[in-house]
């Protein structure tokens, strides 16, 4: 009994994960809601599509505009190559997040918080004051727009994190504004309409996910079924499998390929569009004998923005589905609903009475 005691008084899953032979008893999802491993449909050639961006702003904008516009319209997911981003940044990023859930637990701590208001905190699981059972997973949150807003709170060590972080942002907020201008011409409005008229003064975050080897990866997750809350997610992620996306029914993997990004819808997105783009779920499981990186980042509304369907995508055979309501609002139940309901929407559509 001392030894399961001296276990659960660690903060991090990641500084006591080598010593369990066992799932913990508050890491073991119900029967019903436990990944089949033995059993997922893999992935065929094509069916995440992968875009080709190059050319966007010459010859090639209006096929990639409308490969994007399909591929939200029917997947919610896509993935991306010549997109900016250098070999080298990607790399560096990866190293730098292994090189910080390698550091001492004691130089980790420093930046502990269990509280998800708070723009830069390192934790585990998802929000531990709310959910019924843990996630197979650690993270460093980051708010990183405006950057000089959030930087002086990031963590010192490796000591180049706030210098090459701060620009593996600044190079990801370009890839996505060129992705929203796509997205808006594939709707049929302005290219800059979801950059100008739809964020407020835009937000952006990030997230250095962790997932430690499990010895019973049959039995947990490392974020189960779940769709994001804000509009639009660009994932990086190293080589080791994990992310899974729900179609037809069937969970897919989603194999890494290397130098390329992952970009899935948000639920804002999804409201934005009328519903014509629809946010998809998605989930990560875990390895026996593998550590996993990935790391998303979710660009979003400013709190005080006010989320409602593009005026040009509502008339009288396409009324609003969604009714009115401020970023704030709807991220906060989403932190307090927590994963399990899987995703807030309906709670703000135009008939709802919640």
């Amino acid at each position: 009994m001392a030894a399961a005691a001296t276990t659960t008084t660690k903060l991090l899953l990641s500084d006591r994960a080598s010593t369990l032979k066992n799932v913990p008893s508050d890491y073991i999802r119900p029967i019903s809601d436990r990944p089949n491993l033995t059993d997922q449909a893999h992935i065929s050639e094509g069916s995440i599509p992968l875009i080709d961006l190059q050319g966007f702003y010459g010859l090639r904008r209006s096929d990639i505009t409308k490969q994007i516009g399909q591929a939200c319209q029917h997947g919610g997911f896509f993935q991306v190559k010549n997109h900016g981003i250098s070999e080298a940044m990607i790399n560096n990023m990866l190293s730098i997040a292994r090189t910080f859930f390698k550091l001492p637990e004691s130089e980790r701590l420093k930046i502990y918080s269990d509280d998800p208001s708070k723009p830069t905190r390192l934790s585990t699981s998802f929000n531990v004051k709310t959910e019924k059972v843990s996630n197979w997973r650690d993270f460093l949150r980051l708010h990183c727009y405006p950057l000089q807003d959030y930087v002086h709170d990031w963590p010192l060590n490796p000591p180049s994190f706030r210098e090459d972080v701060g620009d593996y942002c600044t190079s990801v907020r370009g890839l996505v504004l060129r992705l929203l201008e796509a997205i808006s011409e594939s709707l049929g409005l302005p290219s800059d309409y979801i950059d100008k008229e739809a964020l407020g003064k835009h937000g952006q975050h990030m997230a250095l996910n962790y997932y430690p080897p499990c010895p019973q990866p049959e039995l947990t997750y490392g974020l189960p079924g779940h769709t994001d809350p804000n509009l639009i997610t660009i994932l990086l992620q190293d080589y080791v499998p994990g992310l899974q996306v729900l179609r037809d029914g069937n969970w897919v993997p989603v194999n890494p390929i290397p130098s390329t990004f992952i970009v899935n819808i948000g639920d804002q997105m999804q409201v934005l569009s009328n519903d014509r783009y629809k946010s998809v779920l998605h989930r990560a499981v875990v390895s026996r004998d593998k550590e996993r990186i990935s790391i998303p980042t979710f660009y979003c509304p400013s709190l005080d923005a006010v989320i409602c369907p593009a005026k040009g995508l509502v008339d009288h055979d396409h009324p609003a589905v969604y009714r009115d309501f401020t970023y704030a609002e709807y991220y906060e139940k989403f932190w307090n609903r927590g994963l399990a309901t899987e995703c807030c929407l309906d709670m703000f559509k135009a008939s709802s009475t919640v």
